[in-house]
């Protein structure tokens, strides 16, 4: 798949000994004839996996080196460096091929050919501000910089976003987004903690979960230290002052700094270990400057970035090995927000998918030790609401606002199924609220099942049949890791399109994961292509909302310097390829419908006419998104363990074993008819 993200080392980076192998489709590039050909614009549509990086080989290490094998067998070939992603399935294999210690076969003529037809790597990325910026601060010696600066301009964007409007700004009697979040620092602060889900519900009554209410009540005592009357109860509704307004923006980039970016550093370096620098800062910044989320927690205010930091510090330890760590840092992301549930499926179905790989015996442990770890998360962020704190029915008072189906199938005009169908199926007037709620849970269960089972598919192929000898440690890199970005976005995009009572702001979730893939993918690639696409219009949903704060400049601003820094040019993408098409028609259709919106009044009998439109051209590219994302994890999970019979291909870990095993080529070659019997790993 294009731009699969690389996966850590286990060791360092160094190491005497290291295993080298080609992607699956580098395997497919080999010439079934002698006759060269010319490519066309479909062979750019084909999908194309990256090998992960993988956990690195050593000769003293016979378990890792068992390891590999089984990551052979299962075709999922591994290398201890990234194959890098920017190089043409063809170059990539010619670089291996050359080497001393290659045992690659070299290409021939076609491939010479079908590299000449793709455009070079030095003019895809002229374009890319982005990448420019950096190669310019390597040449001139300041690399050690890069990072800082990225950091710093990162932050001055921020701080300057915070000097606009807001959510609610100068509307009285309700406000927006903002007043809530600062009269929850005001009632936790003033209130006992039974009371803090219970008091005056009709003014922004709190909603979210438990460790919200924590974090308001932290910067409720910092802001009652500088100035009471910011946190004053009740009489402090509605206030304005320009000191409040720094306190409370002020709190939302520290929140930020403290969480979410070091999440995001942490992913470029655990998860592209083995890429450049260059590569890691290129993609640092392209997750730093997504505009969608900068425009909602910086411009319109909240603190999304608190929720999805931890989401990303749960990959980041899952990456490692450290299941435990993650599984507590994706409770306190569902403890900050409930919608953080949206990667729930996702992330449960990964942890039970490796506990199956794993065998009966370890893979028992370790389900019991998650299931432990995760119900203590719990119930310590909801201790003072279980006995002995409080009676066992005050646990009912947070459940009850933190998921309030009495809302209605969706609010404003959200760009989701419901509200699309809605134009032509007044759902509200067929059905009851209660058919509603189960039907939605349905259809968002059909959505996220199919890399679920993915998961659990790959996991009983690749079962581990020997229990791990005392002291050995589970292989932190289960062939299933490959397919968590996808299962995530599959996930998030199945909630977020089918699920009850969705914001448009919840659009956030989906384009974690795919930003996450498209940070690490090269320019002409499918993953690009969709991961840009998917951001553009996330933030062209949100115009409405954001028309409403007054974030206009800064809609078109951080839009064209997040496009301009990672290089995006739809026209640049593959010649007439479907994501390339449905990019210019998309694209076409947002800038008419603005230029439409700024010429034309709505008619009075229908005043959400473009609001309509708007859902009308964003909702059908989500649902793409989604079905793609099903696609790509349908793919990764054939290039890891084959299309399969149904019977498990189970892989033993033996500490006798002194060699590496060799893959089986030709039960490869019987799934796979280009893998190549030359395709086996060189030690170097």
């Amino acid at each position: 798949m294009d731009g699969l993200a690389a996966l850590p080392p286990d060791g360092p980076r160094k190491s005497p000994h290291r295993v080298r192998t080609i992607s699956v489709n580098s395997m497919r590039s080999l010439p079934p004839a002698p006759f060269p050909a010319q490519r066309s614009h479909l062979d750019y549509e084909r999908p194309e996996i990256l090998a992960p990086t993988p956990r690195q080989a050593h000769m003293s290490s016979p378990h890792l080196l068992e390891d590999n094998a089984h990551w052979f067998r299962s075709l999922s070939p591994a290398s201890s460096r990234a194959v890098s992603p920017t190089l043409s399935p063809g170059r990539r294999f010619s670089s291996l091929s050359n080497s001393h210690s290659s045992k690659f076969p070299t290409l021939s003529s076609r491939h010479e050919v079908e590299d000449a037809a793709r455009p070079s790597p030095g003019r895809e990325t002229e374009h890319a501000m982005g990448r420019r910026w950096i190669r310019w601060m390597h040449k001139r010696g300041v690399k050690a910089w890069v990072l800082p600066s990225v950091l710093l301009a990162s932050t001055c964007i921020k701080v300057s976003m915070g000097l606009g409007s807001y959510s609610g700004q100068g509307t009285p009697p309700m406000f927006g987004d903002y007043e809530a979040q600062r009269h929850w620092m005001e009632l936790t602060i003033h209130l006992p903690i039974r009371r803090w889900y219970t008091y005056d519900l009709q003014y922004w009554g709190l909603d979210y979960p438990p460790l919200t209410a924590y974090v308001s009540w932290l910067c409720g005592i910092v802001g009652h230290w500088f100035e009471p009357s910011w946190v004053a109860l009740d009489q402090s509704r509605g206030i304005e002052t320009e000191a409040s307004k720094v306190f409370m923006r002020s709190t939302v980039v520290l929140l930020d700094a403290a969480i979410y970016v070091p999440a995001l550093v942490m992913f470029t370096r655990f998860w592209q270990a083995n890429r450049s620098k260059r590569t890691q800062n290129l993609a640092l910044m392209t997750l730093l400057f997504q505009p969608a989320l900068l425009l909602i927690d910086f411009g319109h205010f909240q603190y999304n970035s608190v929720m999805l930091g931890f989401a990303i510090l749960a990959m980041n330890f899952f990456a490692s090995g450290q299941d435990l760590a993650g599984a507590v840092c994706f409770v306190l992301s569902i403890g900050f927000k409930q919608m953080g549930l949206y990667y729930a499926p996702a992330i449960g179905g990964y942890l039970l998918a490796k506990c199956l790989y794993l065998g009966f015996f370890d893979g028992g442990k370790l389900f019991l030790r998650l299931a432990l770890v995760t119900s203590l998360s719990f119930v310590v962020l909801f201790i003072p609401f279980l006995p002995p704190f409080a009676p066992l029915s005050a646990i009912l008072d947070p459940i009850s606002r933190i998921f309030p189906f009495g809302r209605g199938l969706f609010e404003d005009k959200v760009a989701n199924f419901w509200c699309a169908s809605n134009v032509v199926f007044k759902w509200k007037n067929w059905a009851s609220s209660a058919f509603l709620v189960k039907l939605s849970a349905a259809l968002t269960a059909l959505g996220f099942l199919p890399n679920v089972l993915v998961l659990f598919r790959i996991a009983w192929q690749n079962q581990l049949t020997t229990p791990l000898l005392q002291g050995q440690k589970s292989p932190p890199h289960t062939p299933l890791l490959p397919l968590l970005p996808y299962a995530l976005l599959t996930s998030s995009m199945s909630f977020f399109l089918f699920s009850f009572q969705v914001h448009e702001k919840t659009i956030l979730l989906p384009l974690l994961p795919i930003t996450l893939l498209l940070a690490g993918a090269p320019m002409d690639s499918a993953v690009f292509g969709w991961g840009a696409l998917a951001n553009n219009v996330a933030v062209f949903s949100m115009w409405p909302l954001l028309k409403r704060d007054g974030l206009g400049v800064q809609y078109i601003a951080l839009t064209l310097l997040w496009n301009r820094l990672v290089g995006y040019n739809p026209l640049r993408l593959p010649s007439k390829s479907f994501i390339q098409l449905l990019s210019i028609v998309v694209y076409a259709a947002a800038v008419g419908w603005h230029v439409l919106e700024l010429l034309i009044q709505p008619p009075a009998r229908y005043p959400d006419l473009f609001p309509v439109l708007n859902v009308l051209i964003s909702t059908p590219v989500f649902g793409l998104v989604w079905l793609w994302s099903i696609k790509c994890g349908l793919e990764v999970s054939w290039a890891i363990g084959g299309l399969g019979s149904g019977a498990p291909r189970r892989a033993s870990v033996d500490e006798g074993d002194e060699q590496p095993v060799q893959p089986d080529v030709g039960a490869a070659r019987k799934r796979v008819p280009f893998v190549s019997d030359n395709a086996v790993p060189a030690h170097s």
